[in-house]
This record gives structure tokens, C-alpha cells and sequence, in this order.
């Protein structure tokens, strides 16, 4: 399947690429090559769209569906965590009185440093 199928696929997008990654320590922790990933209550961007942090460029390379039940501990390695508690404490500090629901569903969206 090409990406631009792999887009087809996908509901439309609900913001733009700008607004994936935008708290300052996230943001670091992707130019450090540290957080891969990045989970969102919609979709942001397309496969095969780049992102651009303070001058350094990532391509989306998946766009996919998932529950907070299914998250593992890669996944909270891939966010920049140490493990899945300190991702959930994270995201609960950032959305207060957001209940952590195992059926509720986000959108995961995986990049890597594009090569110069």
C-alpha cells in the first residue's frame, strides 16, 4: 500500500502539523532524539508530513488508532518517559480533570529526524 493509500485510509485530519508537538520539554525531547511518538485526541498529520521543531526536520511515518488500555511501556519509552505511569501522570497534569479511560482512543502519530 502507497502512503498516499495509507492517507486515504485515514478520517480526515482535525488540526495541523504545527500544533503535534508543542510543550517546550517535548519538543527537546524529539530534537534529542528522545520522544518518537507522540499521542493526540486527533489526527494532526499525514503519513509521509513533515514536521519542523526550531530548525529541525521530522517525517511522520505512521498514523494509527489506539486505546489508552493498549499502551505499553515501549510506547511510554517512545513518548520520552521513563515508564507508563510517569506518561499518564504527564498527560493528566496537562489535561486536569481528564478522567484516563482504558476504551478511549487516540491517535498515534510516529516520526523520525529526517537524514541531511
Amino acid at each position: 500500500m502507497t502512503i498516499e493509500e495509507r492517507n486515504q485510509a485515514l478520517p480526515p485530519k482535525t488540526c495541523e502539523i504545527e500544533r503535534l508537538v508543542t510543550v517546550p520539554a517535548d519538543v527537546e525531547k524529539v530534537i534529542a532524539g528522545r520522544k518518537t511518538a507522540t499521542r493526540r485526541n486527533g489526527r494532526y498529520a499525514d503519513i509521509g508530513e513533515i514536521m519542523t521543531l526550531k530548525g529541525h526536520q521530522f517525517v511522520v511515518e505512521n498514523v494509527y488508532a489506539q486505546t489508552l488500555g493498549e499502551l505499553t511501556e515501549q510506547n511510554a519509552a517512545e513518548e520520552g518517559y521513563g515508564n507508563l505511569e510517569e506518561y499518564k501522570q504527564s498527560i493528566l497534569s496537562i489535561h486536569p480533570g481528564m478522567p484516563w479511560l482504558p476504551h478511549m482512543s487516540v491517535w498515534v502519530h510516529e516520526f523520525r529526524a529526517v537524514e541531511n
